[in-house]
């Protein structure tokens, strides 16, 4: 943090509640960390039951390992992918989602006890208590979706559908995209002065911003139809632009939502259309007088852009490894921060 942030985060009257918030917002980035390596290994469905207080408690012993093991023998994963897992590969994969769950609860916990403080000592005016009953809402609906994503895969199929693993990611950026803006009111409460230049790129950044969630969403579709494990060239698909493939499925709009080759199809060509509206996001934004704020956020921005789809370049070249999918999402969860971050500078500043 530089001198000039670092005096107004210790003259701000708020500034408990700005680290309050800003620690939910790294708390989030972890949770969909670690949700991109439960669901890269395939931990996703080891735990079958969702118990809130009493699952907040490993096993700690082989008779505390014995009974989650033999419900996830009972489960369709075990039964048709994994009936030939030991105790100890289950434990491999129990543990990343227990580390998964038990990161959501203590972001439960993170965000509940400090609200209730700060409701008692009445630190909240009535829009900042709206903002906050916002977050509360959205954060317990991302619990409950979570589980209704892997109570699907429970069923007769292992298997999660693709387009619940969207919500699930969508909901979670949802939930962080809120924290970090109500910090940023916080944090910069003034309005900055508009001129037209300034109007203009505020619409072109809501124009980015909204293509950037339809890539992130594809990102998911992608992962979820694991449609990443195809196509391993570049720039072309195979030994085309454009192979067959892509819309090899019946009806026509089942390519766009639902055949693997098509999906990453889309999720390609979107991925150039980014790059080309954050450059020209970046270049036009240069034409107004910006404060450093804005500019560091705009550089930042199309830094990001350009590590994420170079990132996304070899991930697809390497078939999707574990470590290179972590970090296209992280990168992916970069430029949606660094987008907003952009958006908020045209809006508010010192």
């Amino acid at each position: 943090m530089r001198p000039k942030e670092r005096r107004r985060m210790k003259n701000n009257p708020h500034k408990s509640i700005i680290i309050w918030l800003l620690t939910g917002c790294f708390l989030i980035y972890l949770m969909v960390v670690i949700g991109g390596i439960t669901r890269l290994t395939h931990s996703g469905l080891s735990m079958v039951e969702w118990n809130p207080i009493l699952g907040s408690l490993p096993p700690m012993s082989d008779a505390d390992w014995k009974m989650p093991f033999e419900k996830y023998q009972q489960s369709p994963e075990y039964q048709i992918i994994n009936n030939q897992f030991s105790l100890e590969e289950f434990k491999s994969i129990y543990w990343w989602e227990y580390i998964h769950r038990f990161l959501g609860r203590s972001i439960g916990v993170v965000f509940l006890i400090p609200f209730f403080y700060f409701l008692f000592k009445k630190r909240f005016d009535k829009p900042l208590l709206r903002k906050m009953g916002v977050l509360l809402a959205l954060g317990a609906f991302q619990g409950v979706l979570g589980w209704y994503m892997v109570y699907s895969g429970l069923q007769k199929e292992p298997h999660v559908s693709h387009y619940r693993l969207a919500a699930h990611l969508i909901s979670a950026f949802t939930v962080f995209g809120f924290t970090f803006w109500y910090a940023l009111d916080l944090l910069y409460p003034k309005p900055v002065q508009t001129n037209e230049i300034t109007k203009k790129v505020k619409r072109m950044t809501i124009t980015m911003f909204t293509l950037i969630v339809i890539q992130i969403i594809y990102g998911a579709f992608v992962a979820g139809l694991k449609a990443g494990l195809f196509y391993n060239t570049f720039p072309k698909m195979g030994t085309k632009f454009i192979p067959e493939t892509v819309t090899s499925f019946d009806p026509f709009y089942k390519n766009l939502l639902e055949n693997p080759a098509g999906v990453q199809f889309i999720h390609r060509t979107l991925a150039y259309f980014v790059v080309i509206v954050v450059l020209f996001v970046w270049e036009t934004a240069r034409k107004i007088n910006m404060t450093a704020l804005q500019r560091r956020a705009s550089n930042f921005m199309l830094a990001v852009v350009c590590a994420q789809f170079l990132l996304g370049v070899i991930t697809i070249l390497y078939a999707v490894p574990v470590t290179m999918g972590v970090l296209h999402q992280t990168g992916a969860f970069f430029l949606f921060a660094s987008s907003l971050f952009f958006m908020h500078s045209l809006r508010k500043t010192v």
